[in-house]
């Protein structure tokens, strides 16, 4: 993949997103892993016939994204390198969530900023797994940065890291280990054994990405504040709190996230009823308003600029 691809495609979701009208590969990955679930899961009256049947669709879906994705930039080459160009962006363009995170982000908080709470529960409901019903204000801020900053690393970072190893096809393969993971990567009784083949997968093709999120979130922190003590700050916490999360990944920028803000996340999360504790991360701080989601979105989208910046080096 040409660097100019790469900021074509970042340019492209900065201005459109993720259009509900645009057919979209991660929906379509959806669709297919909800059929496998729903029709093919019951089926398997066993711990190793689902394991098998898991590990199967583990690797065929993102075997079957890399090989669609491949095949179609191949195709558009055959009629011109510019339309092979404009495939590879295309593609590229639909693996990046950061302005999908922004918009989601943004809708609770502008409902906070309204004073509508159960707005802000309704709107934050869209980006998380856990109870939203009975969330107070700061647990809602708790929730929105938390995810802004995970979302950083899979949602940006990870894609991006993907474009720059294998291009297009490569990061669709992600986007599938990805979606594998949100949909049946679970502990639950129903995705225990199904799901247990994406869940490892997905830890392992976001393990140098999550590390990374939450070297760029520290930079980005000084970056912001022109202030060296707040940058260590932050590395202190990923340091010390990177490794706490239950996630072999996701504590690595939620940690960052929180010594880049000066907060404390985690906590208690509530999930069908039935409380989940959540280790704590970063020093007690300022209690946790709305005003920390705009600052986490600063911190995100100056994170991007700089993965983004990253890509395009390596690949001049």
């Amino acid at each position: 993949m040409m660097a100019g691809e790469v900021i074509g495609a970042c340019l492209l979701d900065a201005v459109v997103g993720d259009p509900r009208w645009l057919p979209h590969p991660v929906r379509i990955m959806g669709s297919v892993i909800a059929w496998c679930d729903d029709r093919i899961r019951p089926l398997l009256r066993n711990q190793t016939t689902q394991r098998a049947a898991g590990i199967l669709l583990a690797f065929s879906l993102p075997t079957l994204a890399y090989v669609v994705g491949w095949g179609m930039i191949e195709l558009a080459g055959r009629f011109h390198w510019a339309v092979r160009s404009g495939a590879e962006i295309l593609l590229a363009f639909t693996t990046l969530a950061a302005r999908d995170l922004v918009d989601h982000a943004r809708t609770v908080l502008r409902a906070l900023e309204s004073g509508s709470l159960d707005g802000a529960r309704q709107a934050v409901s869209r980006i998380v797994g856990r109870d939203v019903a009975e969330l107070s204000e700061p647990e809602v801020v708790r929730a929105t940065v938390e995810t802004v900053a995970e979302s950083t690393a899979d949602g940006v970072v990870a894609p991006l890291f993907y474009l720059t190893l294998g291009g297009a096809p490569l990061a669709m393969a992600y986007k599938a280990v990805s979606t594998l993971d949100s949909m049946i990567g679970h502990r639950d009784a129903r995705h225990r054994y199904f799901g247990w083949a994406s869940a490892r997968l997905d830890d392992s093709a976001n393990w140098v990405p999550a590390r990374l999120t939450a070297c760029l979130f520290v930079l980005a922190s000084w970056f912001l504040s022109r202030r060296a003590k707040t940058a260590l700050r932050a590395w202190a916490i990923v340091r010390r709190d990177g490794r706490k999360h239950p996630s072999p990944n996701s504590g690595w920028p939620e940690a960052a996230m929180a010594g880049s803000l000066g907060v404390q996340l985690g906590g208690v999360n509530l999930y069908d009823g039935v409380p989940e504790e959540r280790p704590l991360l970063g020093d007690p701080g300022a209690a946790l308003r709305a005003a920390h989601i705009r600052s986490a979105l600063v911190l995100m989208v100056i994170v991007s600029l700089f993965a983004a910046g990253l890509a395009t080096v390596v690949l001049l």
